[in-house]
C-alpha cells in the first residue's frame, strides 16, 4: 500500500539512492525540502545542476574543480618536487586541512581491486606516469587508504616508479588499517605524513 503520492515517493526514492542515506533519512530529507520556501529549493536545485555541469578533473592532478587547473596546482608557492598520490578528492581535502603539506597531489579516483573488477587501467595511473615524465619530481608520497585495495595500489605504484629513480614513500601507519583518510583527524594524518617510509 502506498502512503505517499507518486511525486513524494519518487523524491524519497531518489534521495535514498545517495550514499549513506537510508529510507528513513530519505523521508526526513524529502519532507524537510517540501516544507522549505520554493526559492530555497530552487537555489539548491540550481547549485546541484551547475556543479554537475561545471565541475570536472583538473588537467594536472585530476582532483575535482570548476577551473581548468585547480587552486593547488595553480599555486606557485607549492613544492613541485613532491607529489602525494591519494585515492580521491576527499583524501586530498583531509591532508589540506592539516595545513602542513606543501607539495602537489595526484588523485587516482579509486584503488586497484580485482574483486570489484578495478584494474590499473581503471584509475588515473597512466596519467600519473605521464606527469612524472614531464615534471621534475624528487618524491612520490603514496597516501592510499590502509585497506587491502590501498596497499595493493601502493605496491603497484611503487614497482612502476622505483625504476625511474624517483624516491617513493608510503604514509606511516598512524592511519588505522581499514580506515578511510577522509574520516581521520588532522593530527593523525600529519603524524602519518611525517613518519612516512620509503618503499
Amino acid at each position: 500500500m502506498e502512503y505517499y503520492s507518486k511525486q513524494i515517493s519518487n523524491l524519497i526514492g531518489e534521495l535514498s539512492n545517495l550514499p549513506g542515506i537510508g529510507s528513513k533519512s530519505a523521508q526526513r530529507l524529502a519532507f524537510y525540502l517540501l516544507n522549505r520556501p520554493k526559492e530555497e529549493v530552487d537555489r539548491l536545485a540550481s547549485v546541484l545542476t551547475e556543479a554537475r555541469q561545471n565541475v570536472h578533473y583538473c588537467k594536472e592532478c585530476y582532483t575535482l574543480t570548476d577551473q581548468e587547473i585547480c587552486p593547488i596546482c595553480a599555486n606557485e608557492k607549492r613544492d613541485r618536487k613532491k607529489i602525494m598520490v591519494v585515492e580521491d578528492t576527499r583524501d586530498l581535502a583531509a591532508y589540506e586541512k592539516t595545513g602542513k603539506y606543501e607539495g602537489l597531489y595526484h588523485v587516482l579516483h579509486g584503488a586497484i581491486s580485482p574483486m570489484q573488477g578495478i584494474g590499473p587501467g581503471d584509475i588515473k595511473l597512466k596519467e600519473l606516469l605521464q606527469r612524472l615524465q614531464k615534471e621534475d619530481v624528487d618524491e612520490v608520497i603514496i597516501a592510499t587508504n590502509s585497506s587491502l585495495e590501498g596497499e595493493t595500489t601502493a605496491m603497484y605504484i611503487s614497482k612502476l616508479i622505483k625504476p625511474t629513480g624517483i624516491k617513493v614513500s608510503r604514509i606511516a601507519s598512524g592511519v588505522p588499517v581499514g580506515g578511510d583518510l577522509e574520516n581521520i583527524d588532522e593530527v593523525t594524518l600529519l603524524r602519518a605524513l611525517e613518519g612516512r617510509t620509503e618503499l
